[in-house]
């Protein structure tokens, strides 16, 4: 009797989260993390027990066929679930599909040449194998496509191992003490499925916490980045500094302002949208000047920044030199133009500084050389006053 209430509270764990990622996904326009993938994965799991609960033991029948189909192909569709979280584009009814009709296949072939023993046996072993190469995916995620998620990926391979431990002695008691083991009274499937209903009760919640914060890292880099070319904006410069600086002990940085010159021409002569169109390559010439690891932003209307972290003056001057030359030789491709726009650019470079308390003071810096050098005459290079004796390198007017 208890065995049945734990299984009956067990399947409405599952089919009502199932109901809740569904509904979860479909709040999520465009990019639904995989919610619906993890809907489907309880339902599969969910209507398994229903199954069990119907079928009452170790039986040899299509309803127990379709049990243990169900109960492999859910976490096929966990698994796919995941991938999908991560930003990976996978299908989710082909492969499940595929996977069931196989194992249904398998069952069958199993039960006629080695009996029911080996056929309930091959389903722990299956679950036992499945669980442990998820949760050692997991831990690997940890260390490359989930390394901001290290903590909530532990929990989850913590919890995960223990399905596949508890599944791989149930394929030993199988093989060691038949079917009498998978009586629902009995003390190990009672475990087994206290421990199911733990999971069911606890990682519904924990997924929806992990698409939460996905959400809100989204939002925090939308809040970061210019919305037309993707850079970041002053606040994402200065939050990407901070972090910068406080992680290590930080060699001093350089902040270059880069403005296009005669951009106001451009946009009085071709319209707004071609003027956005060379903001947008203008982008693309400054990710390519800088070094890795270098911070890229848009500070204004036609006003660019970069800061050169980890190098010395004449580090600085050279990436400064790599995007005015960068600029130069650049075909803007204009929609509707008969012919690409030359652009050039001015940029400012500031004295070094070793914190984000002195941005500001850089910025002022950096906007004061920028204008020194428009004054001069445009598509060139000026560093701080406070860099007296520094030269613009010789490809610059």
């Amino acid at each position: 009797m208890v065995a049945t209430i734990l299984v009956g509270m067990l399947c409405a764990h599952l089919l009502c989260f199932s109901a809740m990622f569904l509904l979860i996904s479909q709040r999520l326009q465009g990019n639904k993390m995989g919610m619906h993938y993890f809907a489907t994965g309880n339902l599969l799991l969910g209507l398994a027990y229903v199954l069990q609960l119907a079928e009452g033991g170790p039986a040899w029948s299509a309803m127990s066929v379709v049990n243990h189909t169900l109960a492999l192909a859910s976490p096929i569709a966990y698994w796919l679930g995941a991938m999908r979280f991560f930003g990976q584009e996978v299908p989710l009814w082909r492969p499940v599909v595929v996977f069931s009709l196989a194992y249904a296949g398998a069952q069958v072939l199993v039960q006629w040449s080695m009996g029911a023993v080996a056929r309930y046996a091959m389903l722990a072993a299956m679950s036992a194998t499945m669980f442990f190469v998820m949760a050692w995916t997991v831990v690997y995620g940890v260390r490359t496509f989930a390394r901001d998620l290290r903590w909530e990926m532990f929990f989850f391979a913590l919890l995960i191992t223990g399905i596949g431990v508890l599944n791989a002695i149930k394929f030993v008691r199988l093989a060691t003490g038949g079917l009498d083991m998978l009586r629902m009274d009995h003390t190990f499937q009672m475990v087994f499925y206290i421990y199911m209903s733990s999971l069911a009760t606890l990682l519904p919640p924990a997924i929806i916490w992990l698409v939460l914060r996905r959400l809100t890292d989204e939002l925090r880099g939308m809040a970061a980045r210019d919305p037309l070319t993707g850079l970041l904006n002053r606040r994402g410069l200065a939050q990407a500094l901070e972090a910068h600086f406080n992680t290590r002990d930080a060699a001093p940085a350089y902040l270059l302002l880069l403005d296009v010159d005669h951009f106001k021409r451009i946009n009085d002569s071709h319209g707004h949208q071609a003027g956005d169109a060379v903001l947008c390559q203008v982008a693309e010439v400054l990710r390519r000047a800088v070094r890795r690891g270098d911070l890229t932003g848009r500070v204004g209307g036609e006003e660019f920044a970069a800061v050169c972290l980890d190098t010395d003056r004449a580090g600085a001057m050279q990436v400064a030199e790599r995007l005015r030359a960068g600029m130069e030789s650049r075909s803007m491709e204009i929609p509707g133009a008969r012919a690409p726009l030359r652009c050039t650019a001015t940029i400012g470079i500031s004295a070094p500084f070793t914190g984000t308390a002195s941005l500001d003071d850089a910025m002022r810096q950096a906007d004061a050389a920028l204008y020194r050098g428009k004054d001069a005459g445009r598509n060139r290079i000026e560093a701080s006053a406070r860099q007296a004796g520094v030269p613009a390198p010789d490809g610059g007017p």
